[in-house]
């Protein structure tokens, strides 16, 4: 009876015993008896669940339900892939898919925001890292899988779905009503600041390279020899493909190691290690990463900080430094298991501890402080005037230079602080000889 049970087992699951258990004695202290045991347990409870439970229940659902309890019991980041959620996973990581536009994780029985997509209706609707989400129309998730939970935030493109959030700093839970959407993502817009580009990565999709080179390519463009340095915005980017990152990060390096991965047997350690050739030419970068910056984000972030090409600010980032490996199973159907962890060049796990800026700067509201106005030389009676007919256009050009940045440190403090460390560092570049 014993050994019917545990065929059963392996036919639903589709393993074969001869393959399985051998690994599951090797795994661990268990022993090969202690194993068998187990897996025979494992027959009872479902033979139970089947005779027994107050309704019918389907064996597929059961055996996917035990596989992914299986997985996610082991961290937050491993679990099943069934048809479904493998074919929205390969859709995702080429750049579009359908939902909210949201990056979670599972903590203490509730869904966790790591970050908002840019442009999405998560962020439309002012979701923030951190939030916890604690219903989905009304109902509770808590004690639901990771899974189970996104699978209900799932829907039919307009459809809504209302949310109940609980925010640090927040008195009451509040609930936010959002719209789903065929989600586009943009993984790289960039724009100039004057004589300085801007780049934003929203997410690490197959695009995000060649978008990187696309938007330096244009700001050098508009912006000339002039260019005094770039930003690299990487705030609320939860993270995605290991090789867009390693990309990326050797884009602005000429050599050394980028990151490197360790799984258990070390001796399988990957090093990832940057080819001669910088696209920004030499020029400052300031790297902006906050607590909604994870993974992929954190390995950009690392090799610069490590190699001393970028200058880290903002605030500490997510500390999610674990690799996942995507195991396609028969049936279409695949594992998100976690296979290695992440080493920044100089040897430092991003597990839990994340990247701690080089200048810790919080985002903040800044509001001017209106003052009396004060009276110069020039608004004196009689007072000479500058011989320098291009004194006024000066003056106009720095006025609007002013107006432009105290926009900008309202809407975006931690961006406003970035341009004028750039434009501070290039205050003692090297000028060219004529």
């Amino acid at each position: 009876m014993k050994t019917s049970r545990l065929a059963v087992f392996a036919l639903a699951t589709g393993m074969t015993l001869g393959l399985a258990l051998p690994a599951l004695a090797q795994s661990s202290t268990t022993t090969s008896a202690e194993t068998y045991r187990l897996l025979n347990l494992f027959g009872d409870v479902f033979e139970q669940v089947k005779a027994k439970y107050v309704e019918e229940v389907d064996d597929k659902q059961l055996i996917e339900a035990a596989i992914n309890g299986m997985l996610t019991s082991l961290d937050p980041h491993s679990s099943y892939l069934n048809m479904d959620n493998f074919e929205e996973m390969q859709v995702d990581t080429r750049g579009e898919f359908g939902g909210l536009g949201i990056e979670v994780t599972m903590e203490e029985g509730f869904v966790k925001v790591i970050s908002p997509i840019y442009d999405t209706p998560a962020e439309k609707a002012g979701l923030q890292p951190g939030d916890f989400i604690t219903h989905i129309d009304g109902k509770p998730i808590r004690g639901l899988g990771l899974n189970e939970a996104v699978e209900m935030m799932r829907g039919k493109v307009n459809t809504d779905i209302r949310l109940t959030i609980i925010r640090k700093g927040e008195q009451a839970p509040f609930d936010v009503t959002l719209t789903r959407a065929v989600i586009k993502i943009q993984s790289v817009r960039a724009e100039t600041k004057d004589d300085i580009g801007y780049i934003r990565i929203t997410k690490f999709n197959e695009q995000t390279f060649s978008g990187l080179q696309r938007a330096i390519t244009d700001m050098r463009d508009q912006i000339g020899p002039e260019m005094k340095g770039l930003v690299l915005d990487l705030r609320n980017n939860p993270g995605g493909l290991l090789d867009q990152a390693i990309s990326v990060s050797d884009a602005f390096l000429d050599k050394g190691e980028i990151v490197s991965t360790r799984p258990r047997d070390t001796e399988n350690t990957e090093r990832y290690n940057a080819r001669p050739g910088d696209l920004a030419e030499g020029l400052p970068i300031i790297v902006l990463v906050n607590d909604g910056s994870a993974s992929a984000s954190e390995i950009v972030a690392g090799a610069l900080q490590d190699h001393r090409r970028a200058v880290i600010m903002g605030t500490r980032s997510f500390g999610k430094g674990s690799v996942q490996t995507i195991l396609p199973m028969p049936g279409n159907v695949a594992l998100r298991l976690t296979t290695a962890r992440y080493y920044t060049p100089s040897g430092k796990s991003i597990q839990e501890v994340g990247i701690v800026p080089d200048i810790i700067v919080p985002q903040a509201h800044v509001e001017s402080i209106e003052t009396a106005q004060r009276r110069s030389e020039a608004d004196l009676n009689g007072a000479l005037r500058n011989e320098d007919q291009t004194i006024d256009d000066a003056a106009n050009k720095a006025n609007d230079r002013r107006s432009a940045a105290e926009e900008i440190a309202q809407k975006d403090y931690q961006l406003s602080r970035a341009l004028d460390m750039i434009r501070g560092i290039a205050l003692f570049a090297p000028r060219p000889q004529g």
